[in-house]
């Protein structure tokens, strides 16, 4: 369904030359403006579009029509002939009738924020599950947009339109059939959803802690994941280039075996219905022992980009919770604080002195390795939080059951009484709800 990887009605096609046009609005964001402009451009960047302009323009009175008043949509369009620019990208939601208006008065194409990032998932998307995500949120954005796709017939309609023609027809059977397609998509995606479940439920009962790694799109989770697993995911300065979660198995200190499972990047504004639609893999993270917050701490809107990601998980009903799992209800949050090989010495000094004031935070560089056997040490401590002493009979004829304990627990005695062996092991709830379940 996108317009980017195919050659479109309106001759668009990777490598399109394209304008970003920023509205600003009094205290909207912590973003300067030409953050979130280089932030739209990476967007763009992801697809094979490229800019040639990008301009900022403050909003005192947004307007119902445009959105832009009447003066900066003629900037728009000047600029935009003059790069040649085949694309208007405006980094903001539009209406229906405030995109067809903005297409007419600038003669280009026109999509808005949800759209772009659309198309970005679009053309990522590579497991059937992804295409089912995409293609709901993509149809349930593009049912109020049908008008957009056939003004061509309006002119067909007779008298005053009171009573509709062949054009309204048109549009109803068309959103009548994105109707249709929409609810077996969502059967379709609500049985992934119990499925997911169900391999949820089936790790719980294994001995096997979860371990999942979320972010900002373009943190480095994917680099970390790399990192840490051995596995060659792909792992570019680009945003948006890992869509479909992974999971490879890994090793900790004093844990023979863990999950470590990575996500789809997070960004300001998801889409509503990008998080609705993917809501089946996002809800891989709530069922995590431990979650790991990758954040660019190079990145000059670090701390905005971390309010994203919380909201984000908000909105999945993942909510912070202490490291020591006493305090609050979600799934406990460790901080990485990536890219610390970037930042001038001065810089990186003040941030390692910010982070050794917290127990909640690990310093890291994904690519070069440096702090990854700390999160390695931090990681398995956390897991096994809260371990008490158990006292345990076990049959001699269960050797998997004794076998397990000694890989999952700190076995600190044992003797024989009869046909048992009682073992004193130091296991965590958790840990043992999974023994008892075994």
């Amino acid at each position: 369904m996108s317009v980017f990887n195919r050659e479109s009605d309106d001759g668009l096609s990777r490598g399109a030359r394209a304008l970003v046009a920023l509205p600003e609005r009094a205290g909207e964001s912590q973003r300067s403006a030409e953050s979130r402009l280089e932030e739209a451009a990476g967007l763009a960047a992801a697809i094979g579009v490229y800019v040639v302009e990008k301009l900022a323009f403050r909003l005192r009175d947004p307007k119902p029509a445009t959105l832009f008043g009447s003066g900066q949509v003629e900037q728009i369009a000047t600029a935009a002939r003059m790069g040649e620019a085949e694309l208007i990208i405006v980094d903001a939601a539009l209406t229906p009738i405030q995109q067809r208006n903005l297409e007419k008065a600038t003669e280009a194409k026109v999509i808005d924020r949800t759209g772009l990032i659309l198309e970005i998932f679009g053309e990522r998307a590579a497991t059937a599950e992804g295409r089912l995500q995409v293609e709901l949120a993509h149809l349930d954005y593009q049912a109020g947009r049908l008008v957009r796709s056939w003004t061509h017939l309006e002119r067909q309609r007779g008298g005053f339109g009171f009573l509709g023609g062949p054009g309204e027809t048109q549009i109803e059977a068309d959103r009548r059939l994105i109707r249709d397609r929409m609810a077996k998509l969502r059967r379709e995606l609500e049985q992934v959803r119990r499925t997911r479940g169900l391999h949820r439920a089936r790790r719980q009962r294994a001995p096997w802690p979860v371990i999942a790694l979320v972010g900002y799109t373009n943190a480095g989770k994917s680099t970390l994941f790399n990192r840490m697993t051995g596995a060659k995911v792909m792992a570019e300065d680009l945003l948006f280039a890992t869509l479909d979660p992974t999971m490879r198995q890994i090793g900790l200190p004093g844990i023979d075996k863990a999950i470590l499972s990575d996500t789809v990047g997070f960004v300001s504004d998801l889409p509503t219905q990008l998080v609705a639609a993917f809501r089946a893999t996002l809800e891989e993270v709530t069922g995590a022992d431990i979650i790991l917050h990758v954040r660019d701490i190079a990145h000059p809107d670090s701390d905005a980009q971390a309010e994203d990601v919380l909201h984000v998980l908000g909105e999945i009903g993942v909510g912070p919770r202490a490291p020591d799992g006493q305090d609050g209800e979600g799934v406990p949050i460790v901080e990485l604080w990536n890219k610390i090989d970037m930042p001038d010495e001065e810089t990186r000094s003040a941030i390692e002195a910010e982070a050794s004031r917290r127990d909640d935070v690990v310093v890291l560089s994904a690519l070069s390795g440096e702090g990854v056997e700390e999160l390695c040490r931090v990681v398995a401590q956390r897991l096994s939080t809260g371990n008490r002493v158990r006292t345990l009979s076990v049959s001699f004829s269960d050797g998997a059951a004794l076998a397990w304990l000694h890989a999952h627990g700190e076995v600190l005695g044992q003797q024989i009484e009869g046909e048992h062996m009682v073992v004193d092991v130091r296991l965590s709830d958790r840990e043992f709800s999974r023994f008892e379940a075994r």
